[in-house]
């Protein structure tokens, strides 16, 4: 009988024992694959935003349309510039309106000024779009420009903080599956004892009796892993039925499940993870 067989026997003896197991081993992973999805998104949005290319140039009060119009052809003359839109106070305040905020609506003309949104090709580093916008902010009709690129920044700074907590989390996730599965892998050998004790009197070695235990560990962390994904998976789908369109507005952008690579490593890892926390638990206890 070959290690995979025996292996499955003592599973379908074992099926509550080792299901209790996997459920833990998913609860443990979904808080992993759940900070990793947020990662993944947030280094989508940086990067995006960083790609974005956008300006924004703020007119003062009293700035002419002749004024307007000169800024704006030399901006569109600008290199790398791809397109200017001129967006005056009426049609912000519109803008704000038709979002249905009632408490922007009543502020003064003065808190929505004319402004020209300005498009940059994605190939245009982000000095040159700083420079640009200190020699547009240098005019004496432009109040302000707006590059969004403290928003980046501080996405950098959330993503670092993200991959910090996943690092960590990483380690719970390990600690936790390794005890889990060890401990499950013991109270399956206390129950096979006499089988296992009959294999040693006949010759057999700890090795070939360890085998179908460090199989049934590995087992137990993939397919922990991999429902931890399937849970992931079917939240994730209803979240973004729900409210994709509201996420899409917010932030600008669609969100993305995990990339495959990274499901892959997950149930790797998890199977790996189950087989060493098997092979570990067991050097101590194959004596007859």
């Amino acid at each position: 009988m070959t290690s995979l067989q025996r292996a499955w026997r003592g599973g379908k003896n074992d099926w509550r024992l080792h299901l209790l197991s996997i459920f833990s081993v998913a609860v443990a992973f979904v808080t992993l694959a759940s900070a990793l999805l947020v990662v993944v998104n947030v280094d989508g949005l940086r990067d995006r935003w960083a790609r974005a290319g956008r300006a924004s140039v703020y007119f003062r009060v009293e700035t002419t349309p002749a004024q307007v119009r000169a800024i704006e052809d030399a901006v569109r003359a600008a290199p790398g510039v791809t397109d200017v839109r001129y967006v005056s106070s009426d049609e912000a305040r519109r803008e704000v309106i038709g979002r249905g905020d009632k408490v922007l609506s009543d502020l003064p003309s003065a808190a929505f000024p004319a402004s020209l949104e300005v498009m940059v090709d994605e190939g245009t580093e982000g000095g040159k779009l700083d420079s640009l916008a200190s020699r547009v902010q240098a005019l004496p009709q432009v109040e302000s420009v707006e590059t969004y690129q403290d928003w980046t920044h501080r996405l950098a700074s959330v993503l670092s903080g993200g991959v910090t907590a996943s690092l960590v989390l990483a380690f719970v996730v390990l600690g936790a599956v390794v005890s889990v599965v060890a401990s499950t892998i013991r109270l399956a050998l206390q129950r096979r004892r006499i089988e296992v004790e009959v294999l040693k009197l006949v010759g057999a070695t700890d090795s070939y009796v360890r085998r179908p235990f460090v199989v049934e560990g590995a087992a137990q962390g993939g397919i922990g892993a991999f429902l931890a994904l399937v849970i992931l998976a079917v939240l994730y789908g209803i979240v973004r039925q729900n409210l994709s369109g509201e996420l899409t507005t917010l932030v600008g952008m669609q969100p993305v499940f995990l990339p495959w690579t990274f499901m892959l490593a997950m149930v790797s890892l998890g199977s790996a993870l189950g087989a060493v926390a098997a092979w570990g638990s067991l050097r101590k206890l194959l004596v007859v």
